[in-house]
């Protein structure tokens, strides 16, 4: 296999992981919270989002890497990283436009890694000598990506959320009924 092959096959199996963990042990727990307090945990992956600055670290990657590229996700993934705590500030206080917010993170951080994956593509970048960036392509940012996943599907529910928390298996209404 060669480098690239191994890239893209590390990826996927961080993927396939993170997706089994989160199907397997976190949504299991997050279903039995209410909605903002569900989020914060998924929104706490993406804080440490900064990483992706050392991108931009002299020496730290090949220095035959496009720099657009590279600051393009270093910068992207900074913004991502800052609406992630701004997101968590705002739900853990209960501010009225906590959800919005949210929203707006979630919608930038995958638009952000969207554009991240196209640059990976174009500059066929599993061909560079990454250095240790190269476990943030093929670990974090599967984890960011289910993660990012899952907290659009609770959006989305968002509505119902609540009722199929109050009322769902594990709920406090149950505890309540089974005294």
């Amino acid at each position: 296999m060669n480098n690239t092959m191994i890239f893209w096959l590390q990826l996927l199996l961080s993927c396939v992981v993170c997706a089994l963990v989160a199907k397997w042990y976190v949504w299991p727990k997050l279903t039995k919270l209410p909605l903002n307090p569900a989020l914060i945990p998924l929104i706490f992956v993406h804080v440490f989002r900064y990483v992706g600055m050392v991108l931009l670290v002299t020496g730290m990657v090949d220095p035959k890497l496009p720099r657009e590229a590279l600051s393009a996700a270093a910068y992207g993934d900074l913004l991502a990283a800052a609406l992630a705590l701004a997101s968590i500030f705002a739900l853990r206080g209960g501010w009225r436009f906590a959800i919005p917010l949210v929203w707006v993170f979630s919608i930038w951080g995958f638009v952000d890694l969207l554009n991240t994956l196209r640059g990976v593509v174009q500059t066929n970048l599993p061909s560079f000598n990454l250095g240790p960036a190269y476990f943030i392509y093929t670990f974090y940012a599967p984890t960011v990506v289910v993660a990012h996943l899952m907290i659009f599907w609770i959006l989305i529910r968002s509505k119902l959320w609540n009722n199929e928390v109050a009322e769902g298996p594990g709920s406090v209404a149950e505890a309540k009924a089974n005294g």
